[in-house]
């Protein structure tokens, strides 16, 4: 079947920052695999140890947000949960170098992402749709270099339905041509369809566990485009 192709009529992309544009979630990974193996529960398995992290992320998450702040206050709650000793400055020192790892490691962007951008600015109005700290994303903004392609960038408390019909209000958007582009089930695409827009899924192998959902499908008229990689939206926009 040949693709369907949207590049006569002008549409608007939303499109989703960490793990879409550019790499994100593999160095929460590495830093989780340090801290676990840095504990070294006696009891628990590394799997164990994941599954009290996970939990404890979405309390700290209800507390902080998102970003590396609520990372670092989730791998010392899960500390203070899981093991025998005291928490000691040292030790807290220690707990916290692993989300540091995080901050200092070069931005790297997807694939051709930004020959995609350049492509797809001539016909579309992109808008950078991302959630977090403010300080955080705004400073992975400004290092990816990607500003220029993009009519505006929203940071967001947190992608649901609301945020994207508010979003749709301010910038005057039409249900029928805007599209949500992103790698999360939970944050990019479901939210997205159930405010009546369009999506595009792109899968990441590495997509953080807590944003994994089952994938919605689309309603009567809505689309729902699934690729394998950033560069494929050419194909189709």
């Amino acid at each position: 079947m040949k693709p369907q192709n949207h590049k006569d009529i002008p549409q608007t992309l939303m499109i989703d920052a960490d793990d879409t544009l550019w790499e994100n979630n593999i160095y929460f990974e590495q830093a989780i695999a340090g801290f676990i193996g840095f504990l070294n529960h006696r009891e628990y398995s590394r799997e164990q140890v994941r599954e009290v992290l996970n939990e404890v992320e979405r309390e700290t998450i209800g507390q902080h947000g998102y970003g590396l702040h609520s990372f670092r206050q989730a791998l010392v709650a899960t500390f203070e949960r899981l093991s025998l000793e005291p928490l000691t400055p040292h030790l807290h020192e220690t707990i916290a170098s692993f989300s540091r790892l995080i901050s200092e490691h070069p931005l790297e962007l997807m694939e051709k992402v930004e020959e995609t951008l350049s492509d797809l600015t001539a016909r579309h109005q992109l808008i950078l749709l991302t959630k977090g700290s403010i300080a955080e994303q705004s400073a992975k903004i400004e290092q990816s270099g990607l500003k220029q392609y993009f009519i505006a960038q929203e940071i967001v408390a947190e992608k649901d339905a609301p945020t994207y019909s508010a979003l749709c209000e301010k910038y005057l958007l039409q249900a029928q041509t805007t599209w949500m582009v992103g790698n999360s089930p939970k944050s990019d695409i479901n939210p997205a369809l159930e405010a009546g827009l369009n999506a595009v899924f792109i899968p990441h192998t590495q997509t953080w566990v807590l944003e994994h959902e089952e994938l919605a499908g689309p309603g009567k008229s809505q689309k729902l485009l699934v690729l394998t990689k950033f560069a494929h939206l050419k194909d189709h926009f």
